[in-house]
C-alpha cells in the first residue's frame, strides 16, 4: 500500500467508497464524479502507479482487473447495449490519481456520431 494513494486507502477501509463489486485481488467502486450514467472504477487492490507498470509487473492480475471490469457492465445492465472501457495513463493522458484504475462507463451513447 502506498500511504499517500487514495485508492490503497480505499481498499483498506480508510476512506469510503461506494463499493459495487470485489474480489480478492480487485476492487470496483462508484466515481464521485460520474462522467455518464454508469460510470465504475475498476482496480487492483495491489498498487500499481499505471496499466504500463501493471502490464509489465503482472499481467495476470491485469486479465483479472478485465475480467472485473466485464462483471460490473453485466451486473450495472450496460454489457448488451454497449459499455466503455478507459485507462488514462500519466498525467498528460489524464490520469489523476497514481494508482491504476479503469473507468467502466455506459448507460448512454458514449463516442462518435453522436445521438
Amino acid at each position: 500500500m502506498a500511504e499517500d494513494c487514495l485508492f490503497c486507502r480505499i481498499v483498506a477501509g480508510e476512506v469510503p467508497a461506494s463499493r459495487v463489486a470485489e474480489t480478492a485481488r480487485t476492487l470496483a467502486f462508484r466515481d464521485v464524479n460520474p462522467q455518464a450514467p454508469t460510470h465504475v472504477l475498476v482496480i487492483p487492490k495491489e498498487h500499481h502507479r499505471d496499466v504500463a507498470a501493471l502490464v509489465a509487473a503482472d499481467p495476470a492480475l491485469l486479465s483479472e482487473l478485465m475480467r472485473a471490469a466485464t462483471g460490473v457492465a453485466e451486473q450495472e445492465g450496460v454489457h448488451e447495449s454497449g459499455w466503455r472501457l478507459v485507462f488514462n495513463t500519466g498525467l498528460e493522458g489524464g490520469q489523476t490519481v497514481s494508482h491504476v484504475h479503469g473507468h467502466v462507463l455506459g448507460g448512454r451513447r458514449l463516442g462518435w456520431p453522436p445521438g
